[in-house]
C-alpha cells in the first residue's frame, strides 16, 4: 500500500489546512516512512505515536525562530499521524502505546498483513485519489506540478478555502 498512503496524505492535509505553503513532500514523506521498517522485519517505533511525538517535539526545538523551515519541517510528523490513522496502528494498542504498556510487543499485537484483494482496492483507491487531486489542484500544469515537485508548495490560485479573501 505505496499510493494509498501518499495520495491519501496529500488531500487529507490539503483539504484540512488549506495552505498552499505548506511543505507537501514532507507530508507524503512522513505517510510513507514506517513502511521502512516493514521492510526491515516489522513494525517497531515508526509505528508507535511515540515515534511522530518525539520528531514534532524535535521539529519544533530544532525550528526555534525560524518560521519558513518549520512550516517545511512540520510536514514530516503530519505524515507519520496519518500513517497511523490510515494504516489503522492505532487498533494495535500495544503496539500504538509503546512503551506506555511495557517494552516487549506481543506477537498477536502485530499488524496482520490484509489478503490480496484488500491491498489492490486500497491501491486502486489511492490512486483514483491521486488521480483526482491531480485535477482539483491541476497538477496537470508543469509549473504548478513542478512548483509542488521543487518547493513541496501548491498554487495558491488552486487552494480551495471558503475563507473570505481579503481586499
Amino acid at each position: 500500500m505505496f499510493f494509498w498512503f501518499l495520495a491519501l496524505s496529500f488531500v487529507l492535509v490539503a483539504l484540512v489546512f488549506d495552505s498552499p505553503a505548506l511543505d507537501y513532500r514532507m507530508v507524503m514523506l512522513g505517510s510513507v516512512l514506517p513502511m521502512v521498517e516493514l521492510l526491515a522485519g516489522g513494525p517497531w517505533a515508526l509505528h508507535t505515536l511515540l515515534a511522530p511525538l518525539a520528531v514534532l517535539v524535535v521539529v519544533m526545538l530544532v525550528t526555534r525562530g525560524r518560521r519558513l523551515a518549520r512550516r517545511r519541517w512540520l510536514g514530516l510528523p503530519i505524515g507519520l499521524f496519518l500513517y497511523l490513522v490510515l494504516d489503522g496502528a492505532w487498533l494495535r494498542t500495544e503496539l500504538f502505546w509503546w512503551p506506555v504498556f511495557g517494552v516487549r510487543v506481543d506477537s498477536a499485537d502485530l499488524p496482520d498483513f490484509k489478503p490480496w484483494a484488500a491491498l489492490i482496492v486500497l491501491e486502486l483507491i489511492g490512486l483514483a485519489v491521486g488521480a483526482w487531486a491531480v485535477r482539483r489542484y491541476g497538477l496537470s500544469d508543469r509549473e504548478r506540478l513542478r512548483l509542488l515537485c521543487t518547493q513541496g508548495r501548491l498554487d495558491r490560485g488552486q487552494m480551495g478555502s471558503t475563507r473570505p479573501r481579503r481586499l
